[in-house]
């Protein structure tokens, strides 16, 4: 009988202390956090694009400078996230800042850096393929896919 009192206790418990949480926590925004995020995300596209228009005009191939674009981006975002400026660009934009290229970058690179306090070289060094492998795994399998099926259904 006990057992089944401590049990209804610990439920009782867990309610109470879930709907305190509840009234402390905070509340999000939604329609703050979504324009935040198509804001940032569209600066960020704004830039590459920018960059595009100006490889071009200097006489790249289009499809050449949309490597070299892409290119940009990454490094950009992998330097930002370095010196710390782009976590605080995706505290404020949440998806806007993770779903342009600039967020790959920016999850490899932090992923790393939570590394480097074993060092450079068997820290950082070692463990960034840990972290980016998967990430290109999945990457380089999605895209094949896609590929095939848009190459099936021509």
């Amino acid at each position: 009988m006990d057992e089944g009192k401590s049990e209804e206790l610990k439920a009782a418990e867990k309610k109470e202390y879930q709907n305190l949480v509840n009234q402390v926590k905070p509340k999000p925004s939604v329609l703050a956090n979504c324009l935040w995020a198509f804001v940032v995300g569209g600066l960020i596209c704004v830039i590459a694009q920018m960059i595009l228009n100006y490889l071009v005009s200097k006489g790249m191939s289009k499809s050449d400078a949309g490597s070299a674009v892409a290119v940009i981006m990454v490094f950009l975002g992998a330097l930002l996230t370095g010196i710390g400026i782009y976590d605080k660009i995706g505290e404020k934009a949440g998806a806007g800042s993770i779903v342009p290229i600039t967020g790959f970058s920016n999850v490899i690179v932090a992923s790393a850096l939570e590394f480097k306090r074993e060092g450079y070289i068997f820290g950082v060094g070692a463990r960034i393929f840990s972290i980016a492998g998967p990430t290109l795994l999945f990457g380089f399998t999605a895209s094949v896919l896609i590929g095939l099926i848009s190459y099936w259904f021509r």
